[in-house]
């Protein structure tokens, strides 16, 4: 495991999976709050939990990127993840990456998972150096809408899906568009 794929924040460390997150991650996929705005809105049990992060970390072996746990740096406790995925499960947008984060309900509300999402898109473009990124976020999911907005990102379209409920709304930003920003830190 390189240093590459650990990534400080003043209040984070972003790094690769360990067998111990399964539990804390198993709770937090566990939250119906939590849940609410993935997929269908269902929790996920210690299999599903432990079957997705497998899934991570093939895909930090095949394209070196993925997506990061997250702990707190005081306390070294596990807070949720951020970084990059394929969401092959919106075919419209592909070929695509996107960046996401999932914390655990007590996490909410600090501007943590900013914190976390603006190290992944950083070092989507100056470590993994893709070209754009997306975020995919369901209509009615104001907190993450704010991330986005918070990481510069635009609104680039709106895809509506069968289930009314499933308005999803794509943002994105492209690595022209963070290098004429990237001074900004904040």
């Amino acid at each position: 495991m390189g240093d590459m794929t650990t990534i400080e924040t003043p209040r984070l460390v972003l790094r690769r999976w360990r067998e111990e997150d399964v539990e804390p991650y198993a709770a937090v996929n566990a939250d119906p709050e939590v849940m609410r705005w993935i997929g269908d809105g269902s929790v996920r049990d210690t299999a599903e939990t432990r079957a997705h992060i497998e899934r991570i970390e093939r895909l930090w072996e095949t394209e070196g990127f993925g997506l990061f746990a997250v702990e707190l740096r005081d306390t070294g406790e596990f807070a949720g993840f951020t970084g990059l995925s394929v969401p092959h499960f919106l075919p419209a947008v592909m070929p695509a990456v996107e960046v996401g984060w999932r914390l655990g309900r007590r996490f909410w509300g600090r501007g943590l998972a900013t914190e976390a999402a603006r190290a992944s898109v950083r070092f989507a473009f100056r470590e993994a150096g893709l070209p754009e990124l997306l975020s995919l976020v369901r209509a009615g999911n104001a907190p993450s809408a704010n991330v986005t907005r918070k990481l510069g990102m635009r609104l680039s379209r709106e895809l509506v899906s069968a289930d009314p409920d499933r308005t999803v709304r794509v943002y994105a930003l492209s690595a022209v568009e963070y290098a004429t920003r990237s001074g900004d830190e904040g």
